[in-house]
Formats: structure tokens, C-alpha cells, sequence
């Protein structure tokens, strides 16, 4: 198991990020927080966790080790993958999904796109004792957020995510319809997957 990587980042996306540690560049799947806070050239420190899959070995980055143990959690519940729990904590901070849970709080859970009502119900019901104590005291979501506009590129983080191009342009299409100053890539994102939860 990967736990944690540090070394320089080679390139980074909306939703991914490559870091090269010993030589080698790790290709690692993030969220557009994580993916914000960081910078071509700089030094990255993550969290990981290595999702094993009888066709692929795909890693997982986060920027705290609280997002990577959320991110396992979720992922005890029958239904939910990797896709899902990554797109939870894109949606929402730990905090904010903990305090979801905690108070059975299913249509803060059914915002996730691909988390129907039954889904969120079966979340709350298996992880409710266990999501643990709130480590902010608020649920205030604080992570950086990316600068300058990119549908495109906002598209491209949907279908990875797993939507058809189709789905994802219509979504994008709809939250920049529905608030036309979005501007920010991450608002967008956060926008389009909304739109995406209906």
C-alpha cells in the first residue's frame, strides 16, 4: 500500500496530478481542491491510498490524511467506489460529509452525483457511528480554489469521473446558465455536479 508521496509535480489537472518521486512519475487521481493547492514545479506531499482492481492500479491523492481515511470510509458502504467517494469529498469537505452522516442528513448526502436517496439512507445507516468526532469544530469548507474560467476543462473532470461527454457539456451548460458569473473552475465543477445530483 502507498500511503504517502512527496516529490516534484510535473503537471497538474483539474482532477489529477503527476508527481515524480525517484524518478518515476505517479499519475495520482485528486480532487479540484487538492489539485489547486498545487503548482508545476513546486513540491507536493500527499496522502495516497492504491485502489487494486483486476484492470488497473490507480492512486488516489489527497491533501490531508482526514480526506484520504473519509475517502476509505465511504468506500465500506455496499455500492460506493472510488468514483463516488472522490466525488463526495469534491462536493463537500470531511467535515461537511461527517456532519452529513452523523445527522442522517440524506439530502446533503443525495448532492453527490451518483448517491440516490436509497444510497445515502444505506451511507448513513452503515457509517453513522463510525465517521468519528469533527477535527475543524466548523463545517466551513476552506480548500483552494482554482483560478481563471475552463469549461473544458471542467468536462474533462466530469468524464473522468465517469459521465458521457454528452452529460458532462449539458451540465456545464446548465450551471453557467443558472449563474453566469461562476468563474472559478472549482465553482463550476462544484456547480455542474449539482446539476449533474438532480
Amino acid at each position: 500500500m502507498i500511503a504517502t508521496l512527496r516529490g516534484t509535480v510535473l503537471q497538474v489537472g483539474l482532477d489529477q496530478v503527476v508527481v515524480e518521486v525517484g524518478g518515476v512519475g505517479l499519475l495520482t487521481h485528486t480532487t479540484p481542491g487538492t489539485a489547486a493547492a498545487l503548482r508545476t514545479g513546486g513540491e507536493a506531499t500527499l496522502s495516497t491510498t492504491l485502489v487494486v482492481r483486476e484492470d488497473a492500479l490507480t492512486l488516489y491523492g489527497f491533501g490531508t490524511a482526514d480526506e484520504r481515511d473519509l475517502f476509505e470510509l465511504v468506500q465500506t458502504v455496499s455500492g460506493v467506489g472510488p468514483r463516488i467517494a472522490l466525488a463526495m469529498l469534491a462536493v463537500a469537505s470531511p467535515d461537511q460529509i461527517r456532519v452529513a452522516i452523523a445527522g442522517g442528513d440524506v439530502a446533503a448526502l443525495v448532492k453527490t452525483p451518483g448517491i440516490g436517496k436509497k444510497g445515502a439512507e444505506r451511507i448513513v445507516l452503515e457509517l453513522k457511528d463510525k465517521v468519528g468526532p469533527l477535527l475543524a469544530g466548523d463545517t466551513t469548507d476552506t480548500r483552494p480554489a482554482p483560478v481563471g474560467g475552463g469549461h473544458d476543462q471542467v468536462s474533462e473532470a466530469l468524464i473522468g469521473l465517469g459521465w458521457s461527454a454528452k452529460q458532462a457539456d449539458d451540465a456545464v451548460a446548465k450551471a453557467t446558465a443558472a449563474d453566469p458569473a461562476l468563474t472559478e473552475v472549482s465553482a463550476l465543477l462544484r456547480a455542474a455536479l449539482r446539476e449533474l445530483g438532480r
